[in-house]
């Protein structure tokens, strides 16, 4: 009876020990920075070009437009990805854009939400893109679960600009076909 009673006080201290993670750290923020070799305003129209983006984006199958003009503030999209096999649907809403410097967008999900800003940056000749998420779970049970998995969710963004940055950096597409015109008959 003495072990029951033990393996049930261990049982509470757990659980309780797994809520507490939620309401210590109700949100996580992480960062992640590439340095790609191409122009500003090219990295920006890979980056924006919405026929690419499963290119970089790991398991995203389609983006529906809801609402708005893509790609200006206040644009809202349904994202679908492939989440261990199941489709999962999250909503895009653009909370800022200001090509070709910054993107913000807040994703809302089931379980979490995530504000995330994407900032490209001229630095020696190359361009900086550094991206910031922050994830919080809606109730306490997902709060506690992204509390345990920060390391995770940044391997995921680290792994998605890594992609971003061969799309780019491997980019044959020609975004600025005027220009090119222009430029011969000067």
């Amino acid at each position: 009876m003495k072990i029951l009673k033990y393996l049930l006080i261990l049982v509470l201290v757990l659980i309780v020990g797994f809520f507490s993670l939620g309401f210590i750290t109700p949100s996580v923020s992480y960062d992640s920075v590439i340095t790609v070799d191409k122009p500003i305003e090219e990295a920006w129209a890979v980056m924006a070009d919405e026929s690419r983006v499963s290119e970089w984006l790991e398991d995203v199958k389609r983006l529906e437009p809801v609402s708005g003009t893509p790609n200006t503030v206040g644009a809202v999209s349904n994202i679908y990805v492939n989440n261990g096999g199941e489709e999962m649907m999250m909503q895009e809403t653009i909370t800022k854009y200001e090509a070709p410097h910054t993107i913000a967008m807040t994703f809302t999900m089931d379980m979490m939400d995530m504000d995330y800003e994407m900032t490209l940056q001229e630095k020696n000749g190359k361009v900086e893109i550094t991206s910031h998420s922050k994830t919080t779970g809606k109730g306490m049970l997902t709060k506690s679960i992204v509390a345990m998995m920060p390391s995770m969710m940044k391997a995921q963004e680290d792994t998605n600009m890594n992609n971003l940055k061969n799309v780019i950096n491997e980019n044959t597409k020609n975004y600025f076909p005027e220009a090119n015109i222009q430029s011969i008959e000067e």
